[in-house]
């Protein structure tokens, strides 16, 4: 089935989300060593379902400027542009999404001990990344 990943890119750990085939929903997936992304990826790929898109969380300062792990970001679209030649990769505004994430766990119920644990924020947030693309380009892509 035709699916579009969600990313959220960190120096150690990457959140991953997952949209539905038709391109509605976003949920998240797994939080993954960063350092095994691509191999993750890959494996996913294996697995018989079909990647048509990838969007990336892309760091930005307040005044629209990159940011943060912007460089870490950049390298990693050379490393997915050279693994899934041929998959269009989307950029994603991903100010506040840690924020929002956060606040998604409190609305749901988490309990704290859950909510310490990063891996959540991370896959929670490409959840939010991939969402907010597919909210966006309803009908447009």
């Amino acid at each position: 089935m035709d699916r579009i990943i969600g990313i959220d890119y960190g120096k150690v750990r990457t959140g991953v989300a997952v949209s539905d085939p038709l391109g509605i929903f976003a949920s998240p997936l797994d939080t993954v060593p960063t350092a095994n992304i691509i191999d993750y990826l890959q494996k996913y790929v294996l697995s018989g379902e079909r990647i048509t898109r990838f969007v990336v969380g892309y760091p930005l300062e307040l005044n629209g400027r990159p940011a943060g792990n912007a460089a870490g970001v950049d390298a990693f679209l050379k490393r997915i542009g050279a693994a899934f030649d041929g998959v269009p990769v989307t950029l994603e505004d991903e100010r506040f999404t840690s924020v929002l994430a956060h606040r998604a766990m409190i609305d749901g119920g988490m309990k704290y001990s859950r909510r310490r644990d990063k891996s959540s924020v991370d896959r929670i947030s490409a959840a939010l990344i991939l969402q907010g693309y597919l909210d966006r380009t309803k009908g447009n892509d």
